[in-house]
């Protein structure tokens, strides 16, 4: 079974086509948009050699040709030589501006491989094939391409939109389960920031989706897809609405910061503990009950993922240090932070001038629970 999300951008409207066995019909469903019978295939390595054989295939099945290449896993890779890297091998394809490039992995791959398709010859077509749980749902839909720098995430970029998404759930069968467990942050997310009976059906099928089951997953990516792509709709460069899909990412980014990308925390863990920190900041500031910031993080734990600073391995900054990382967010308006706060599951918005005391307090309480 397949779901299909439409994305009605006006003259820049694409499908996101989710369900099981898609790579093995990508020469059917991207062939149509081509003006060649090729393409060209940026991949991640792991993900390469696990996947990349029935990808050609795929394509091969359709008479599309591919020529593709790999770059290191991890978030060390989302930079300015990866991208160097990417283009240059694009350029040496001889990629014109009528082909499509392909996004083949997770969200650092579709990221970066997004922008250098935003930017080479000032713009070719891209299509994702994301293959992690954490891509399938956020990162691979709306747009938002970039890289990182030594001065924090997602700093440099371009809003470009896909011309298709093939979200293949068959993929996220050979996951490693922490990988899992950080795209379910952002899975988690969607029902905290919009939708309160979808954190409810996650409290209850959550756990299956873990384990494997199938319908389960499929169904999350699905609404998490159609959740974005309506909100994308609304704002597609993030003037407003947009930015409640960054719940839990002004805390997760700083923490990513801290640990210097590394795999001491995963972008989707990092954002697991942001939204937990996102509504202990809520509750500090009396918007929502005292009691919703331990049901969010009940459920985090009900997953054993992680929820708080003492699960980060390591060192960490002071409170100060931590805010002065927050300080580079793209969220950032005239100097002053701005936060996805919420008034209870399901009922996050945009708070231009959140409370510096109550912060600070969230920041030492979530730092004196690793003494």
């Amino acid at each position: 079974m397949t779901s299909i999300v439409h994305v009605p951008l006006p003259g820049r409207e694409y499908d996101i086509h989710i369900g099981a066995g898609l790579i093995g019909q990508a020469g059917a469903l991207v062939g149509p948009l081509l003006r060649q019978p090729r393409v060209a295939v940026v991949a991640d390595e792991t993900v390469a050699g696990l996947h990349l054989e029935a990808l050609v295939e795929g394509f091969a099945a359709g008479g599309v040709t591919v020529r593709a290449t790999s770059l290191p896993s991890g978030e060390g890779t989302k930079g300015w030589e990866g991208l160097q890297a990417c283009l240059d091998w694009l350029l040496e394809m001889k990629v014109e501006r009528g082909d499509l490039v392909v996004a083949f992995g997770g969200g650092v791959v579709g990221d970066l491989v997004g922008f250098a398709a935003a930017i080479l010859r000032r713009g070719v077509g891209f299509v994702q094939v994301p293959t992690t749980l954490l891509a399938q749902v956020d990162s691979s839909v709306g747009g938002k391409t970039g890289i990182n720098t030594r001065q924090g995430k997602n700093l440099v970029g371009a809003f470009h939109q896909p011309r298709l998404v093939l979200a293949d759930t068959d993929l996220l069968g050979t996951l490693p389960a922490r990988d899992f467990l950080a795209g379910y942050g952002e899975v988690m997310k969607y029902g905290l920031l919009g939708d309160a009976g979808f954190f409810t059906w996650l409290e209850h099928n959550a756990p299956g989706m873990a384990d494997g089951n199938a319908a389960a997953r499929r169904e999350a990516v699905r609404r998490c897809c159609e959740m974005k792509a309506a909100i994308v709709l609304r704002d597609e460069t993030e003037q407003g609405d947009r930015a409640l899909l960054n719940l839990g990412h002004t805390f997760g980014h700083a923490l990513e910061a801290a640990t210097g990308y590394s795999d001491r925390l995963l972008h989707g863990e990092g954002v697991a503990i942001g939204c937990a920190l996102a509504f202990d900041l809520s509750a500090r500031m009396g918007l929502c009950a005292q009691e919703t910031p331990g049901r969010v993080r009940a459920h985090l734990a009900q997953m054993g993922m992680k929820r708080s600073l003492a699960d980060i391995p390591g060192p960490l900054p002071d409170v100060d240090g931590l805010i002065a990382l927050m300080g580079q967010d793209k969220k950032v308006r005239d100097g002053r932070l701005t936060f996805i706060l919420a008034r209870d599951i399901g009922a996050a918005y945009v708070e231009p001038a959140a409370d510096a005391t109550a912060l600070r307090a969230v920041l030492a309480d979530a730092l004196a629970e690793r003494l």
